[in-house]
């Protein structure tokens, strides 16, 4: 299978490329060559999607599918699209569970109507939810049924670069008393990041047409089992207390960023509950918390936990705050 990737070098790309070649595809990727190399054995070009010329460098070339990793803006992406059509196969757009606007407020499936947006939309016609529905739209206009939306929940694993599984490990590792939110048997629906790149290949070689739900299947894993499992892999003397929404909410501690993926059953009560069934149906698989877990430890640990969360200054509870709101919880 000849495979071509826009994107490539950072978390989800990335692991679709390695995926690939593993699988013994050629692989042909795009990239602004910001952010790193490719493999070697990749056909890397470099190119900006955002301007006139910007995919001049994949000259004439025909793939059979095309994964899309970096598309945010409609009108970058239907000029793209348009530019593929008739050189590609099909089609897989990575999209976001954000396009719902009930979500998380609201339960949702594939068939929940997603915000409005025009597929020729420009970055200030929207917030980031409302231009990835427009992105869609654009690929569907230029590809129909030889494409695949994949509405991806939260991702975790190696080479994550954003606020989450990675801060949690390198918290874990300090040792101590760990602030917690809410309670250990709250669910969570993380997606493995490899688990989601097969998938996507899976669905760009067997024509997998639609827009799917793309994360773990509801109540498969909680927030206690994956914490429990991190504090295995590390190693350390962590003791994690679990401090309820409420004396968090009031001690101003904030969602998500403070407690990196603690979000308050009252404000946000559909999170970890999305109907993902369909995309399992489709041949999604996801493997469980804890090898996810170990891997993305290994990983942290060969490049250097402090080089591994690097890109996460200023994220996280200050440790004079967790432990001032650790010591009014035990006070109450």
């Amino acid at each position: 299978m000849r495979l071509l990737v826009l994107g490539g070098t950072r978390f989800l790309g990335r692991a679709v490329v390695d995926t690939a070649l593993a699988a013994g595809w050629e692989v042909t990727t795009l990239t602004r060559g910001q952010s790193g190399e490719p493999p070697p054995t990749v056909d890397s070009r470099i190119g900006d999607r955002t301007t006139s010329d910007g995919l001049a460098a994949l000259g004439d070339g025909e793939w059979d599918v095309v994964v899309d990793t970096c598309g945010y803006v409609p009108r970058d992406v239907l000029a793209s699209a348009r530019a593929l059509d008739g050189r590609v196969g099909h089609y897989v757009f990575v999209s976001t569970i954000s396009t719902y606007p009930g979500w998380p407020a609201e339960p949702v499936d594939a068939a929940t109507p997603q915000h409005e947006c025009a597929p020729d939309a420009g970055p200030a016609d929207g917030d980031y939810g409302t231009l990835k529905a427009g992105c869609e739209r654009a690929v569907e206009q230029a590809f129909g049924a030889g494409s695949t939306l994949v509405r991806s929940g939260l991702l975790i694993g190696p080479h994550d670069n954003t606020i989450r599984l990675s801060w949690w490990l390198s918290r874990l590792a300090c040792g101590g008393e760990v602030l917690a939110g809410g309670s250990p048997d709250r669910p969570t629906q993380f997606i493995d990041v490899r688990d989601l790149a097969s998938w996507m290949l899976h669905c760009g070689e067997h024509r997998i047409w639609g827009g799917y739900v793309s994360t773990a299947l509801p109540a498969t894993s909680t927030f206690g089992r994956m914490l429990a499992a991190a504090r295995a892999v590390t190693g350390g003397d962590a003791r994690i207390t679990w401090v309820d929404d409420k004396h968090l909410l009031d001690a101003d501690v904030e969602p998500w960023t403070e407690l990196p993926l603690w979000t308050p059953v009252d404000t946000f009560p559909h999170t970890w509950d999305a109907d993902s069934r369909p995309a399992y149906e489709a041949g999604l698989r996801s493997r469980p918390i804890e090898e996810t877990v170990s891997d993305t430890w290994a990983w942290m640990t060969t490049v250097g936990v402090e080089r591994a969360v690097g890109s996460q200054e200023g994220a996280g509870i200050d440790p004079a705050k967790e432990r001032a709101v650790l010591d009014a919880w035990h006070r109450r």
